[in-house]
């Protein structure tokens, strides 16, 4: 999570008193990053029921997930400044107002677009809020109260870990008013409203004496140069990949290369800039950005192809989807805490073993879906998924302040602000590419799926009845359907081959079911079908697996990068850390 750079601390012998009022306000800005939080965690089981609910196909589903994290990674550490300059009460009552008409709107989204649209305002109105989480607790909370604060912080966060598939789960799964999906969003909205009435009367109103300007035109530039990088990582799949995209591409790289300049100038000349490129002089800082951008991009989109994996091909529920899941969000817990004691004595080691465990636990998810296919079993899933959660909790927790250990303080609110906005931006790219891999091969490894089944399927067919070439023209109709549908970019589209053979895409004809024999057959397509579905859902979720085990790999080369800090020298970068900014 990020730091935030705040004014200038008292001494510590003379702690600021606090405030009237300020364990209400602190319980407000928890509230805040509750649901900050839990939504980015809760709209993953409810993808498909969204997919059927509006429409929408995996692309648009991509960008409900990666435009929430994008909008919330370009405004993140403009918005710390904003909060500074103008006020952090002010800030964090327009972005939990803005927050609260996002959700309305994604709750009332009629279209994929609507929601895509409302998604991304829903992101900024994130960022404008978050930042203001730590100003207020940095502003609030006298220095010896701040790390039980801040502990408390760390259980909102594993709880919203934990209880954002569930709650969305629940929500689909009750069908509240026959809203199907829409809940999700919608329970925002009178939390919002709560939240913004008590912050008038009680949230105090804080600035820094003297607040850094904000870097609209780097806010700007990087803004246009992350889109049009993403943009084509989302739709190059759909549209065929044709030149122009891959101009976007080009375009998006030139725009960095602009954005690093600019800042580098703004720096020169004694101005702020949104980001400091001589942080990138330090071999620790570069080294744990690139860390962070590749763990969270192989890290985030799991819970995209799991879901999907999940409901889609196995046939969960949002709720089974949302207790399955339930393990790793426990391990990451258990992690998160054990991790705060060992990482000062064992250093940068600490991240060489939260990863392996991470990188073992996904193997054994692998092997778990590789090995059951479409019998596949939630408690199959605990363990290996419980392992993988203790690995990313023991990594996750202690990664931010290994990597700035050694660079300079009077830098580390920059520093930790760029690291987050790394970290949406890896999120974002991980489903782009990810997401775009994992659907991808559903409809690339379809035939493979059916072919292997077909003269199982005929013998089915003709032992049921049906003469052997009506049984061999089923089965090539059959192949035709499923290959169709499952290269469809929307899932609850059916392809004009499965019309008329609409028992191998899952459905039932009412003439197929007037005769018995009839019946047998119209089971056995249906059968069949689902169990391909089911393995072609499983060999490209395990396929796309791989792809986060190499990632994560990666990552484990580049802890070498970090420094070699631990004991005493980590203990007291902490503490001085919390005097002037927020480690989240």
């Amino acid at each position: 999570m990020a730091r935030v750079e705040t004014t200038t601390p008292l001494p510590k012998d003379m702690p600021p008193p606090m405030p009237r009022h300020g364990w209400v306000a602190i319980g407000l800005v928890l509230v805040a990053a509750f649901m900050q939080l839990v939504d980015v965690s809760i709209v993953n089981v409810a993808v498909t029921e969204i997919q059927r609910g509006l429409g929408a196909d995996y692309t648009q589903i991509q960008w409900v997930l990666a435009g929430y994290t994008l909008a919330f990674a370009v405004l993140l550490v403009a918005s710390g400044r904003m909060g500074d300059r103008i006020g952090r009460k002010r800030v964090f009552l327009i972005g939990m107002s803005a927050f609260t008409v996002a959700s309305l709107l994604c709750g009332v989204a009629q279209n994929p677009e609507m929601l895509v649209g409302s998604r991304l305002l829903q992101g900024l109105a994130a960022a404008l809020m978050y930042p203001q989480v730590y100003s207020v607790i940095q502003v609030t909370v006298p220095v010896k109260q701040r790390g039980a604060v801040l502990g408390v912080l760390g259980g909102v966060i594993g709880l919203a870990a934990i209880t954002g598939p569930l709650v969305g789960g629940l929500l689909i799964q009750t069908n509240l008013f026959h809203w199907g999906w829409r809940p999700i969003f919608l329970v925002n909205v009178p939390i919002g409203l709560l939240t913004v009435l008590l912050a008038l009367r009680f949230l105090p109103e804080s600035r820094a004496d003297e607040a850094d300007p904000i870097d609209w035109a780097g806010v700007v530039l990087i803004t246009l140069s992350v889109g049009l990088l993403v943009y084509p990582l989302v739709e190059g799949r759909d549209l065929g990949w044709p030149r122009w995209l891959f101009g976007l591409l080009a375009a998006g790289a030139l725009g960095l290369l602009l954005f690093a300049a600019h800042e580098l100038r703004r720096e020169r000349t004694g101005r702020t800039p949104l980001i400091r490129m001589s942080l990138f002089a330090n071999r620790g800082f570069s080294g744990g950005l690139l860390l962070v951008v590749l763990f969270y991009g192989a890290f985030l989109p799991f819970f995209l192809v799991f879901s999907v994996y999940a409901q889609a091909g196995l046939g969960y529920t949002a709720l089974q989807t949302g207790v399955t899941l339930v393990p790793y969000a426990f391990g990451s817990g258990l992690g998160s805490g054990a991790s705060i004691a060992l990482a000062s004595r064992l250093g940068r080691s600490i991240l060489h073993i939260g990863l392996l465990l991470l990188i073992a636990g996904t193997c054994w998810i692998t092997w778990t879906v590789h090995h059951h296919g479409s019998d596949l079993h939630r408690l199959q899933m605990l363990a290996p998924l419980l392992a993988a959660g203790l690995g990313f909790g023991l990594t996750v927790t202690p990664l931010v302040t290994l990597i700035l250990a050694k660079v300079p303080l009077r830098h580390a609110g920059s520093a930790s602000g760029t690291l987050t906005t790394a970290q949406q931006f890896g999120s974002a790219v991980g489903i782009a590419l990810l997401g775009s891999l994992f659907f991808g091969l559903l409809g690339t490894h379809a035939n493979t799926v059916t072919d292997r089944q077909s003269a199982t399927l005929i013998q089915k067919l003709t032992a049921a009845g049906m003469p052997a070439p009506q049984a061999d023209r089923a089965v090539a109709a059959f192949k035709q359907c499923f290959h169709d549908r499952a290269s469809e970019k929307d899932s609850t589209v059916m392809p004009a081959s499965c019309r008329s053979a609409a028992p191998a895409s899952g459905s039932h004809s009412g003439k197929a079911a007037q005769s018995p024999a009839a019946k047998k057959i119209n089971n056995i397509l249906a059968d069949t079908a689902t169990r391909a579905r089911h393995t072609d859902f499983a060999w490209s979720a395990e396929r796309t697996l791989y792809v986060q085990i190499g990632a994560f790999g990666v990552c484990l080369v580049l802890v070498w990068l970090l420094p070699k800090v631990r004991g005493k020298e980590l203990a007291e970068f902490e503490e001085q850390s919390q005097e002037t900014v927020i480690i989240g």
